[in-house]
């Protein structure tokens, strides 16, 4: 009887002993694993653990395009500029200047072999005082009145005219000359014409009348010069003219002014 006493109280004391310990949770910190050379540890991340908080957003990479033009939305252009070209660049080979009391004409030739060509001329025309006389006064006053001003004299103009020489077909006529009669011309005192595209054998004339004016003439040393390489000009340039036979680039002449010279008022 005492022996089985013993044995049922030895038998509680170990099953209350497997009941305590199966009450305790295996710790869940690290896993690790053994190999031949090496040890390596995995943490695990706790369940409910806090994320860090992102500042930035997952993109796509960037992708360049065409600049757009902001006034009108359409790709802008990227201009580059071309570097000259030595064989393109025109150089003086006429300057003259001639004073013309009454009508004078100069002529020269010259073979166009590798156009252009390119002409600018300065004038220096005469002005005159011209009267006005005014049925109504444009200063407040009653009555007529009487106006002056300084304009080009009718009779001073200049005027260039290349041609074939061979054909006599024009390829440019025009000049200076608000007031030339029959055929007016421009009111520039200062222009370039051309740029004449036209080779061969070409003719030009500068006719002034009652005028100053210098004529200056320029093409391409290369092609139209024996030995350009040897040659000395006085002026070469780069013009910018646009492809076509004819081109006036110039400073438009300021329109002249009305002076009031007397007011006349009726009588009382």
């Amino acid at each position: 009887m005492t022996k089985r006493l013993c044995y049922a109280a030895f038998a509680t004391v170990i099953i209350l002993t497997l009941l305590v310990t199966g009450c305790v949770t295996p710790p869940k910190s690290t896993t690790s694993t053994s190999a031949p050379g090496g040890y390596y540890t995995t943490a695990t991340t706790p369940q409910g653990a806090p994320t860090t908080q992102s500042y930035v957003s997952a993109a796509t990479p960037f992708v360049t395009s065409t600049p757009v033009d902001q006034t009108n939305g359409q790709p802008s252009a990227i201009f580059t500029t071309p570097t000259p070209i030595p064989a393109d660049q025109s150089c003086l080979i006429y300057l003259n200047t001639t004073y013309s009391s009454g009508i004078n004409t100069n002529a020269i030739s010259f073979n166009l072999k590798n156009p252009p060509m390119y002409i600018n001329y300065t004038v220096t025309p005469f002005n005159i005082t011209v009267t006005k006389y005014m049925a109504e006064s444009h200063q407040g006053a009653n009555g007529p009145e009487t106006l002056q001003y300084s304009d080009f004299a009718p009779y001073s103009w200049f005027e260039i005219t290349v041609r074939d020489n061979a054909t006599g077909e024009i390829y440019l006529d025009d000049g200076f000359g608000p007031y030339k009669n029959p055929n007016p011309l421009s009111v520039y005192k200062t222009a370039t014409l051309g740029p004449i595209l036209n080779s061969g054998d070409l003719h030009i004339e500068m006719t002034g009348q009652n005028i100053t004016e210098t004529t200056g003439i320029w093409v391409k040393p290369v092609g139209n010069i024996d030995d350009p390489q040897n040659q000395t000009f006085q002026e070469c340039k780069y013009w910018n003219g646009q492809q076509q036979n004819y081109l006036v680039t110039a400073t438009p002449t300021t329109l002249p002014t009305w002076t009031p010279v007397n007011v006349q008022t009726p009588n009382d």
